[in-house]
């Protein structure tokens, strides 16, 4: 979207939404990275893991916020005028459609992982860990929203933002992957066999150890 006016003044909604957006792009790749950074456990300093929790889960609720006005500062722009049905519901605006749609559902799916910390109590942590994961795409639908509806998209400042947050991110989702696949390894090793078991178990009560070896 380019107004054609050159006066900030009189496109100063589009700009505040504008900035908005780019804070919320910030914001949600700042807590995919934290979150990415415990997954992989590249940090393991006693104490920091709740730290970066905290900062994670902030910075998802503040990039949630910075989401909402980011769509509704669009409804006082009067080069757009895109209505209250078109920055809520999907292909209805008629600006880079597609675009926009993808944006929406981005945000709809932030809102929706946002709330989720607040149930994660009832729902139980592993749903919602599995569930949590979606949070990476929101991040790159929101990627995809800015180089295709946004107005910086052929900025080389907003470029080396995407690329500095998305390397990171997939060096960080390799690690985690290659620890997660030796994990299961690891615990099959350090588990003893049924037959070792059987071996070192004790013996009924009642029987001495020898009258057990002797029936076996």
């Amino acid at each position: 979207m380019t107004p054609s006016s050159t006066s900030p003044l009189d496109h100063a909604w589009w700009l505040a939404s504008r900035a908005a957006g780019v804070v919320a792009l910030l914001l949600v790749s700042a807590s995919v990275l934290i979150g990415l950074t415990m997954a992989a456990r590249v940090l393991r300093k006693p104490g920091l893991k709740r730290s970066l929790l905290a900062f994670h889960e902030h910075a998802a609720l503040a990039g949630l916020v910075a989401i909402a006005v980011h769509g509704v500062t669009l409804l006082g722009d009067s080069w757009l005028r895109p209505g209250l049905a078109a920055i809520a519901v999907p292909f209805v605006v008629g600006y880079r459609t597609a675009y926009v749609a993808v944006g929406i559902l981005g945000g709809y799916l932030a809102a929706l992982l946002g709330l989720s910390f607040y149930a994660r109590r009832r729902s139980g942590a592993r749903l919602w860990r599995r569930l949590h994961r979606a949070t990476a795409l929101v991040s790159v639908l929101g990627v995809v929203h800015a180089l295709g509806a946004g107005t910086d998209a052929s900025s080389a400042w907003l470029r080396a933002v995407i690329v500095g947050t998305a390397v990171p991110a997939v060096g960080l989702l390799a690690v985690r992957m290659t620890r997660g696949r030796r994990t299961p390894a690891r615990r099959a090793r350090g588990r003893p066999s049924r037959a070792a078991s059987a071996r070192s178990a004790p013996p009924p009560d009642g029987l001495p150890a020898s009258a057990t070896g002797r029936r076996a």
